[in-house]
């Protein structure tokens, strides 16, 4: 697959040499993160079963209905897959920031996550 141009590119391989040491379990599922112009997303992932446990994404009604920023729109994002992790009975995750930067909207999401009772 061709990509169109060199920030996907660098994304990309930053993403895949993420990929090769991070690795989920059912226990200690990878969440992932995905950063589009407009919305967040975070999956709760099992590698090893090759499942998506939970998804959550600032396009649920919860969240969108408030008018906010980005960066407090990752921090309900964030708050949200805390709850329904616990929910799910699952504590510890492997962070995967899909290529991006630890900055910004991934950094919030993070913290809201970790604030909220997730371990990683």
């Amino acid at each position: 697959m061709a990509i169109k141009n060199k920030k996907e590119q660098r994304r990309s391989s930053i993403r895949n040499r993420i990929r090769k040491i991070v690795k989920g379990t059912a226990q200690r599922p990878r969440m992932s993160v995905y950063r589009s112009n407009k919305q967040i997303y975070v999956q709760l992932i099992d590698d090893e079963g090759g499942k998506t446990l939970l998804a959550v994404s600032s396009r649920e009604d919860v969240i969108a209905e408030k008018s906010v920023a980005k960066i407090e729109q990752a921090q309900l994002v964030g708050q949200l897959i805390a709850e329904k992790a616990k929910a799910a009975g699952i504590e510890q995750v492997v962070f995967d920031r899909g290529g991006y930067l630890y900055h910004g909207r991934v950094k919030s999401l993070a913290d809201a996550a970790r604030n909220g009772g997730l371990k990683f």
